[in-house]
């Protein structure tokens, strides 16, 4: 993967991060009123970074990305992308970044080699230039052999190739992934994740939405997850978390609701909270010593069957589910 000749030399400027968010603010007006998207979002992304960007649904991450790409204007705030203010240089911004959208937006007349020459074309490159960087990344991301194909023909996980490599045309030193591998196999993710720790090892910094977890874990340096238009938690995974204060986390599984009384146990030594959904319990604590004891005694007393208990070190997932909730969202 050609990812070193993606930087140009803001990325060596020394002190200039690569993403530089102060106070991001997003008010929209709609027929109910004012609807705030983010509400004073602060992040740093350093260059060469894999940074990941998680939330649920409505969460603000994609209006954080309209925003970093010049395609949302903020309300309040400052936001730089090399140095480069989003509202006052955008021109500046788009000539360092490279973007791929959740759905494909392809020119469907156009073949696979036509669709990235004339990417190039559109950046300023001359037509030679254009053509020979299209082989160059028609090569790299396999797809040579598609090259004549128009976009309408190729699989779901050549055609996610295809956005990356089109992105990259112009030698971006910014990255931005939204849900990159949304609606592919698992055997197509996998090869993307390759693809991705590679444009990362040769130096590319890259920031990632996605809702698989696991993608996170995988790929991510350092993950931010947001909610309601707010940062909760920025750091590595262990940072996160050890931000539980939980060394474990104890599931239990019941055939009706689980006994309000097992809130009770979250006054003792070593337990740093007990959450209560439909089914089941979540019993985070420092120590798994007695914690299933206790969950027996009390739900013995309730008369409630236990269906079924595990008890796992804390993920990103059980980070994740901690700072946004566990309600379903639209």
């Amino acid at each position: 993967m050609a990812g070193k000749e993606h930087q140009d030399s803001d990325a060596g400027e020394a002190g200039i991060p690569a993403i530089s968010v102060r106070g991001l603010t997003k008010v929209y007006q709609t027929a109910r009123g004012t609807v705030a998207a983010l509400r004073g979002i602060d992040l740093e992304v350093p260059g060469g970074e894999f940074f990941g960007l998680l939330g649920p649904n409505g969460a603000g991450k994609s209006t954080t990305i309209g925003v970093l790409t010049t395609l949302v204007k903020s309300t309040a705030g400052q936001v730089k992308v090399w140095g480069r203010d989003v509202s006052t240089d955008p021109i500046g911004v788009r000539r360092r970044i490279g973007v791929t959208t959740q759905g494909p937006n392809f020119d469907r007349y156009l073949t696979v080699a036509e669709n990235l020459e004339f990417r190039g074309r559109y950046c300023g490159m001359p037509g030679r230039v254009a053509r020979a960087r299209a082989v160059q990344l028609l090569e790299e991301f396999d797809l040579a052999d598609r090259r004549n194909a128009h976009v309408h023909q190729l699989s779901g996980g050549q055609a996610k190739r295809l956005m990356i490599a089109r992105a990259l045309v112009q030698r971006p030193s910014v990255l931005f992934l939204d849900e990159p591998t949304a609606g592919i196999d698992p055997q197509t993710r996998l090869h993307l994740w390759d693809v991705l720790r590679k444009l990362h090892a040769d130096g590319l910094t890259i920031l990632l939405t996605t809702h698989y977890l696991q993608e996170a874990e995988d790929l991510c340096e350092r993950i931010a997850v947001i909610d309601h238009g707010q940062v909760l938690a920025c750091g590595t995974l262990s940072e996160l978390t050890a931000d539980l204060g939980a060394e474990t986390i104890t599931t239990v599984s019941y055939d009706g609701e689980p006994p309000p009384r097992l809130r009770d146990l979250a006054a003792r030594d070593g337990i740093a909270r007990v959450e209560l959904t439909d089914r089941q319990a979540h019993i985070f604590a420092r120590d798994a010593a007695g914690v299933l004891g206790a969950v027996v005694d009390v739900s013995t007393q309730a008369a409630v069957a236990i269906r079924d208990v595990s008890t796992l070190r804390p993920s990103l997932e059980s980070v994740f589910l901690a700072l946004t909730g566990r309600d379903y969202r639209e």
